[in-house]
C-alpha cells in the first residue's frame, strides 16, 4: 500500500509538471494545465489513479496552505489604499453576483440552499489567473491592474465569512444554526487574538533565536496546521484556521521570512490540490449535460461581466478600465474549488452541481485570457475612430472641457513613482506640467493641488486632444502598458509630428517600433539600473569618472536603446 501511495504521488506530479509545461506553452494559465492533467491520470480518463482519496489528505493540506498564505499577504492597510472601489465595490459585486447564481439556481429549479451556495461560487474570481495575466502583459499598475486587485483582494476576504455560513446552511433551524456557528467563530477568533498579542510573539521570537531556517520554517508550518486542525475541530473549516494563523504572524517582523518560506510548501500542495479537483471531473458529464453547461456558461460569462463592468463605472473609472475589468474578471476562482470541496464534503451540494460548477469553472478559466486579448483589440479599434474616441473620452474631467491655456509645458501620460518624482522636480524648477490618468484618485489629489490634469486614457485622440501638444515641450509616457504607449505615440504625433517624446519600455521589440515612429528618447528602467549597478562596482575597482562613464557610453551605444 505505501509502494502504491508513493506510484500515486509519482503520477500525480507528472502529470501536473507535463499539463502545466503545456498550459504555459499555450499561454494558458497553469491551472488549467493541472486540471487536465488530473482528467487525464483519474478514473474517468485513463485510469492510472483509480482512488482520488489517495491524494486526498495532501490536496487538504494545499487548501490549507493557500488560505494561510492569503492570510500573511492580507494587508488592511493594502485595501484601505485601494479605496472606495475595492471595498464598497468589491461587497456590491459579490452581493450581485450572489444574487445572480441565486436566480440561476431558481430558473433551473434547484433547491434554496444550493442555489443560494452556487451563487458563493461564481461570485469568486481567480486570483492566480487575474494576476498572473496582469504580470504578463506589464499592467498591474495600471487603473484597471490596481481595480482588480482591490476586489480581488475582497473577494478573498469573503472566502472566511462563506466558510463560516457552509456547514450549516443544509441545516433545519438556518438561523439558530448561523448564530451557533457565528459565536463559535467569535470565540474562536478571540481565542487566537489572545494567542497572537501574548503567545506567538514570544514563541517565534526564541524561533528566530535559534538562527536555523529549518526549525523557523517547522514552527511556521506546525503553527498553520495546529490553528487549522483546531478550528475543524470546533467545528468550522480547516481553510479558516489556515487563514486566522496567517493573520497572526502577518503584522509581526517575521511575516516576510514565513511568507517566504511557505511559497514553495504552497505551491507544491496546492498543486496537488488542483490536480486532485481535475480527477473528479468527468468529461461525460460536459457530453451528456451539454445544454445545461451551455446555459450556465454563457449565464456567468455574461452576468459577471455586466456587473464586474458596472463597478469600475459607477465609481468614475473611464470606458477602458470599465472593459478591462469586466473581461479580465468573469471567470469563477480558485477558492470556488475550495468551497466546492467543502459543500460536497457536507452534503450541501449535490454531485450533479458540483460537476456542473467544476466544469463552468474550467470553461471560464480557459476564456480569460483571450477575452483580455479581445477587450485589447476592441478597445484599440474603437478609441482610433473620430466617433468612438469621444465616447470613449466623455469621461474626462469637466472642468478641461473648456480647454487648457498651458504652453512650453511637459505632459505627463500616467502619474504612478516615475510621474511624480518628475513632476516633484518640475515644480521646485518652476516649469509648468500637465498629467493625463484615469485613475480618479490620482486625479483627486492633483486637483486638490491645482496642478493641470485630464482625466482619461492618454491613448485616446481625443483625450489628447486636450493637452494643448501643439504648444508643449515635451511628452513623457511613464505607464507600462506597451500597447497603450504605441497608441499614445501615433496618436500624439498626429497632433504634432514635431513632438519631443520621451518613453518608458521594458521589452526590445518595443523599441525597435517607437524609433521607427519617431520617439526621441527610451528609457528601459531594467537596463539603466544596470549601468548604475556597473558604475558602482568599477568605481569600487578604483577606476576614475571619465573611465567609467567613457564604459558607461560604450554599454549604451552596444545596447538595443
Amino acid at each position: 500500500m505505501e509502494n502504491l501511495d508513493l506510484i500515486v504521488l509519482v503520477i500525480v506530479l507528472v502529470a501536473a509538471f507535463i499539463g502545466g509545461m503545456i498550459a504555459r506553452r499555450l499561454g494558458l494559465p497553469v491551472i488549467l494545465g493541472y486540471l487536465v492533467g488530473g482528467i487525464l491520470v483519474g478514473p474517468y480518463g485513463f485510469g492510472l489513479v483509480g482512488e482520488v482519496e489517495q491524494i486526498r489528505t495532501l490536496a487538504e493540506i494545499g487548501v490549507v496552505l493557500l488560505l494561510f498564505t492569503l492570510g500573511l499577504e492580507f494587508s488592511l492597510k493594502t485595501l484601505r489604499k485601494m479605496g472606495k472601489v475595492a471595498i464598497l465595490g468589491g461587497g456590491i459585486q459579490i452581493l450581485l453576483t450572489t444574487a445572480l447564481g441565486l436566480v440561476i439556481g431558481v430558473l433551473l429549479h434547484w433547491p434554496l440552499e444550493e442555489a443560494v451556495l452556487f451563487g458563493f461560487l461564481i461570485a469568486l474570481s481567480s486570483t492566480m489567473i487575474v494576476l498572473k495575466l496582469l504580470m504578463e502583459r506589464g499592467e498591474l499598475d495600471t487603473a484597471h491592474g490596481r481595480v482588480m486587485i482591490g476586489i480581488l483582494l475582497v473577494q478573498d476576504l469573503a472566502v472566511i465569512p462563506m466558510m463560516v455560513v457552509l456547514p450549516v446552511m443544509g441545516e433545519p433551524g438556518l438561523m439558530a444554526a448561523l448564530g451557533i456557528a457565528a459565536l463559535k467563530a467569535v470565540l474562536f477568533l478571540g481565542a487566537m487574538l489572545i494567542l497572537g498579542l501574548w503567545v506567538l510573539p514570544r514563541v517565534m521570537r526564541r524561533v528566530a533565536g535559534l538562527r536555523s531556517r529549518e526549525l523557523f520554517l517547522l514552527a511556521v508550518f506546525g503553527l498553520c496546521l495546529a490553528v487549522a486542525f483546531t478550528s475543524d475541530y470546533f467545528g468550522m473549516s480547516l481553510a479558516l484556521g489556515a487563514f486566522v494563523a496567517g493573520l497572526l504572524i502577518s503584522e509581526s517582523e517575521y511575516a516576510h521570512q514565513a511568507l517566504a518560506d511557505m511559497i514553495p510548501l504552497r505551491d507544491i500542495f496546492a498543486t496537488l490540490f488542483f490536480v486532485s479537483l481535475g480527477m473528479l471531473i468527468d468529461p461525460r458529464f460536459m457530453v451528456d449535460n451539454l445544454w445545461a453547461v451551455s446555459v450556465v456558461v454563457v449565464a456567468i460569462i455574461g452576468g459577471k461581466f455586466i456587473i464586474c463592468s458596472l463597478i469600475p463605472w459607477l465609481f468614475g473609472y473611464s470606458a477602458k478600465t470599465t472593459l478591462y475589468v469586466g473581461a479580465g474578471m468573469f471567470q469563477i476562482g480558485e477558492f470556488s474549488f475550495v468551497l466546492a470541496v467543502a459543500a460536497l464534503g457536507t452534503g450541501v451540494m449535490s454531485k450533479y452541481l458540483y460537476d456542473l460548477t467544476l466544469t463552468s469553472a474550467a470553461i471560464t478559466m480557459l476564456l480569460t485570457p483571450f477575452a483580455i486579448g479581445a477587450a485589447s483589440a476592441l478597445y484599440r479599434r474603437l478609441s482610433q475612430g473620430e466617433r468612438f474616441a469621444r465616447v470613449l473620452a466623455g469621461r474626462a474631467d469637466p472642468q478641461f472641457s473648456r480647454g487648457l491655456q498651458l504652453s512650453n509645458h511637459v505632459v505627463i501620460c500616467g502619474f504612478g513613482l516615475v510621474g511624480r518624482n518628475l513632476g516633484m522636480v518640475l515644480e521646485r524648477r518652476g516649469f509648468s506640467y500637465l498629467v493625463i490618468d484615469n485613475d480618479p484618485r490620482v486625479i483627486d489629489t492633483l486637483h486638490a493641488r491645482e496642478v493641470p490634469h485630464i482625466y482619461g486614457d492618454a491613448s485616446n485622440p481625443e483625450i489628447l486632444s486636450r493637452a494643448v501638444l501643439n504648444k508643449a515641450k515635451v511628452l513623457v509616457i511613464t505607464f507600462h502598458d506597451p500597447t497603450a504607449t504605441e497608441l499614445t505615440v501615433r496618436n500624439a504625433l498626429r497632433i504634432n509630428p514635431k513632438l519631443d517624446i520621451v518613453a518608458r519600455i521594458h521589452f526590445d521589440d518595443e523599441a525597435k517600433t517607437l524609433r521607427t515612429l519617431g520617439v526621441a528618447e527610451l528609457v528601459r528602467p531594467e537596463f539603466e539600473a544596470g549601468l548604475e549597478i556597473v558604475r558602482h562596482t568599477l568605481h569600487r575597482f578604483g577606476l576614475t569618472g571619465p573611465e567609467i562613464q567613457y564604459i558607461i557610453n560604450t554599454l549604451r551605444e552596444e545596447g538595443l536603446i
